[in-house]
């Protein structure tokens, strides 16, 4: 019988072995898991549909979340043993940090203070209701630090949605773009949905990441339909972030 509703299927079943370069498990220092045993309820979930690789990235953001080297370490440390107690052998956790550009982003850019990505990719963000004011600057810098900038969730800056052409702009000055996997949903609203398959078709995203912070999103990801035409456009940049990562 002729089906007028074009068949999807869920994404986690194209997520075994994907590396997760962008999620807040580290316990007790952002907006992301409060505890250790959130933690490991995460990394429990995430194993469920083969995710064992993780880059975790907890916000650097001053005044909010002024974390360092140290800080975020020593939460690294405390999941770890706490991991390797409960004999969880199987996860590959790494650290880095979703870097802010506030007025504070450029001093520890100099200072050698942030955390890259595999030694090379700095991953950034912007507030959600404006564009940075040293943006422009601060990408510069980045470059001239050597590093690669890697912008998370472009899809999320609705002040951007009106204005697509700056996206084209921000990757012709080199800057790569990571989709958060929820946006493929209406999570985050329809609107940046709709953004983030706009970004998809025009070839415009270079990586993807959870951007997990609590089990609640966990949940919502694991809950996630795309058809065969989105199944296209995803799986490609999905195998992309683990072969550049993992």
């Amino acid at each position: 019988m002729f089906s007028f509703f074009e068949k999807k299927t869920f994404l986690i079943d194209h997520l075994n072995g994907f590396t997760d370069i962008h999620n807040h498990i580290l316990p007790g220092i952002d907006d992301g898991a409060k505890t250790v045993e959130d933690s490991i309820e995460l990394i429990k979930g995430f194993g469920e549909f083969g995710v064992t690789n993780f880059i975790a990235t907890p916000h650097i953001m001053h005044n909010y979340y002024p974390n360092t080297y140290e800080s975020i370490s020593t939460s690294y440390a405390n999941l770890k043993n706490r991991l390797s107690y409960n004999n969880i052998d199987n996860v590959s956790i790494s650290i880095a940090a979703e870097h802010m550009i506030d007025a504070n982003f450029e001093t520890i850019l100099e200072k050698k203070e942030v955390m890259p990505i595999d030694k090379n990719y700095l991953l950034v963000e912007m507030s959600y209701l404006q564009a940075s004011i040293n943006f422009d600057n601060a990408i510069n810098k980045i470059a001239e630090g050597k590093l690669f900038p890697i912008l998370a969730h472009p899809e999320r800056y609705v002040y951007l949605h009106p204005k697509f052409g700056k996206y084209k702009k921000y990757k012709n000055k080199g800057i790569m773009f990571q989709l958060n996997l929820l946006s493929l949903s209406n999570y985050y609203g329809k609107d940046v949905q709709k953004t983030a398959n706009k970004l998809l078709n025009e070839d415009l995203i270079d990586f993807a990441g959870s951007d997990v912070h609590n089990i609640r999103q966990l949940n919502s990801l694991k809950e996630i339909k795309l058809t065969k035409k989105q199944l296209q456009k995803i799986i490609p940049v999905i195998d992309k972030t683990t072969q550049s990562f993992y």
